[in-house]
C-alpha cells in the first residue's frame, strides 16, 4: 500500500483540502474483481425484465448489460418514449407492453428489476413476488411505512429472493470503510455527518417535459393507480419526487443513499430512535410539496447520525465518520483516513493563569510522568474505486448471483426497509414540526 507520508499535525498545518490533496496522489486503488469472476454462477443465465424504463430504469440497463450473467427478455413501462428509450439503453430489441402483469406469467423469467415510481414499489413488487419472481426494486424501498412492512411480509410468504437497489452497499469503497470501521482503527464512533447537495434544476426535479407527453402516450390512470384521483398532469408525472402523492422528496431520493451507506459500513441493521428535522422551501417553490432543504438529527442506539440535503448549493456527497482515534471519510469514490493526534501533550491553555513557579513545577513533573516523546502518528491513508468503476453493475451482479445460489443478497428487504422507515422519520418530522420516535413494537412513527 502506498502511503501519502502527512501526519496529523502536517494535515491541520495544511488544512484538509490542502492534506487531501496531497494524499490523492498516493492514493491506493481498490481493484474489484471482473464482473465476470464475481458473477460466475455455474454458467446460467438469469433471464429478467425491466418493469420501469425511465431515467433511473434506463440506468439500471445500462449496467445490467454489463453483468455476464443477465439476459434481459421484456420491458414494460406506462409511456411510450421510456419503452423505447428503455430498448436504447440495453441495446436488444426485446418486447415491450404498457402493463407489467402480461410480464409476469411468463416462464422464462427468474427476475425483475423494478424502476418505477415510489408509491407504485408495494403494488409492483407485490405482485411480482405473487407470481413467483425474484426481485430487484429501486430505493426508497417503500413509500410509507406500512407499504414497507407488507412488502417484507410477502417476500417472506413467498420465499423469493429480494434485494433494494441502493448501490453503495455493493460498492468496493464502501467496502474497503466496513474493513477500516470493523477493525475499531477509528476508535469509539459517537457522531456520523452526511449530506448531499445540489444546485441545478435538474438536481431539483425539474425535469423538462416531453413534447409528446399527453394521455394518448402516457397511462396515467395506471400511474395513479392507489393515489388520489386527478386530472392529467405531466408535470406530476415526470416529476414525481416532488409530491407526496407519488415520492419521498429529498429524504427517499437523497437521504436514502447516505442511510444505506452508513448502514452498510457500520454494521447498523435498525430503524433509528428518534428523528428531529429541519428545512425550508427556498427557492424551487413551483407548487411542489417538499422543501429543498432538509436536514435531520438521527439518534440511533450509541450513535448521532447529522444529515442534510441542499438543493441550492453543491458541495459534494461526503460522510463523514468522527472517531477518537481517527476521522474517516467518504466522497464520491474515494476513501481517506486521518488519524487524530491523541498523544499526551502538557496542558498548556489553562495554565496562563498560574504563576510561572507553578507552571514551571507543572511542566517539569508533567515531562518526568512522560519521558518517552510521542511515537509518530500514522499516516493518512485514501482509497479509490478505479476509473470508469460502476457500482450499479456490481449491485446487480450481487443480486443475480443470489436469484441462482439462493444465498442472502447484500443488501434485503429488513435492511432496506430500516433505511427506508429513516427517511419517512425525516419526513414526519419537518411536516409535523415535532421530533418523530421510532415504535418498534407497533412497527409506526409516534410524534
Amino acid at each position: 500500500m502506498k502511503n501519502s507520508g502527512l501526519t496529523r499535525r502536517d494535515f491541520v498545518r495544511l488544512g484538509a483540502g490542502a492534506a487531501l490533496a496531497g494524499a490523492a496522489a498516493n492514493t491506493t486503488l481498490l481493484e474489484p474483481p471482473t464482473l465476470a469472476a464475481q458473477d460466475d454462477i455455474g454458467g446460467r443465465t438469469i433471464r429478467f425484465v425491466s418493469i420501469g424504463t425511465g431515467i433511473r430504469g434506463c440506468d439500471l440497463l445500462r449496467s445490467a448489460r454489463k453483468v455476464p450473467s443477465g439476459e434481459l427478455v421484456a420491458t414494460a413501462d406506462l409511456y411510450e418514449m421510456h419503452r423505447k428509450a428503455g430498448l436504447e439503453a440495453y441495446g436488444k430489441d426485446v418486447s415491450t407492453t404498457g402493463d407489467y402483469r402480461a410480464l409476469l406469467d411468463r416462464k422464462d423469467v427468474d427476475a425483475v428489476l423494478v424502476a418505477v415510481s415510489d408509491h407504485l414499489h408495494r403494488s409492483v413488487v407485490i405482485d411480482c413476488l405473487n407470481a413467483g419472481k425474484d426481485v430487484y426494486c429501486e430505493k426508497p424501498m417503500s413509500h410509507t411505512v406500512a407499504d414497507g412492512f407488507a412488502m417484507v411480509e410477502a417476500v417472506k410468504a413467498n420465499n423469493r429472493i429480494f434485494q433494494v437497489g441502493s448501490q453503495r452497499v455493493s460498492n468496493i469503497v464502501y467496502k474497503k470503510a466496513q474493513e477500516i470501521y470493523a477493525s475499531g482503527r477509528l476508535g469509539e464512533v459517537a457522531y456520523i455527518e452526511g449530506h448531499s447537495d445540489r444546485n441545478s434544476p435538474s438536481g431539483a426535479w425539474v425535469y423538462p417535459i416531453p413534447p409528446d407527453a399527453s394521455e394518448q402516450t402516457i397511462d396515467w390512470k395506471a400511474f395513479l393507480r392507489d393515489a388520489p384521483e386527478r386530472p392529467f398532469d405531466a408535470v406530476r408525472f415526470f416529476r414525481w419526487r416532488c409530491f407526496t402523492d407519488y415520492g419521498e422528496g429529498v429524504a427517499g431520493d437523497l437521504f436514502v443513499h447516505l442511510l444505506s451507506g452508513i448502514q452498510c459500513v457500520t454494521g447498523v441493521n435498525a430503524a433509528p430512535l428518534r428523528a428531529q428535522s429541519s428545512g425550508s422551501l427556498t427557492y424551487f417553490k413551483d407548487g411542489r410539496d417538499y422543501p429543498d432543504l432538509l436536514a435531520t438529527l438521527y439518534e440511533y442506539d450509541g450513535v448521532t447520525l447529522n444529515l442534510h440535503c441542499n438543493q441550492n448549493n453543491a458541495e459534494g456527497e461526503p460522510i463523514i465518520f468522527y472517531g477518537k482515534q481517527a476521522t474517516m471519510t467518504i466522497s464520491g469514490n474515494t476513501l481517506t483516513v486521518v488519524p487524530q493526534d491523541t498523544r499526551p501533550q502538557p496542558e498548556g491553555y489553562s495554565i496562563d493563569g498560574w504563576t510561572e513557579e507553578a507552571k514551571k513545577k507543572y511542566l517539569e513533573e508533567w515531562h518526568e510522568e512522560h519521558p518517552t516523546p510521542p511515537a509518530s502518528l500514522a499516516e493518512v491513508e485514501t482509497y479509490s474505486a478505479t476509473p470508469g468503476y460502476d457500482d450499479t453493475a456490481d449491485h446487480i451482479a450481487n443480486f443475480f448471483r443470489a436469484v441462482e445460489t439462493r444465498q442472502h443478497v447484500v443488501e434485503d428487504e429488513i435492511f432496506g426497509n430500516h433505511a427506508a422507515i429513516a427517511c419517512h422519520m425525516a419526513n414526519y418530522s419537518y411536516f409535523h414540526r415535532r421530533a418523530a420516535v421510532w415504535n418498534g413494537e407497533m412497527n409506526t412513527i409516534k410524534g
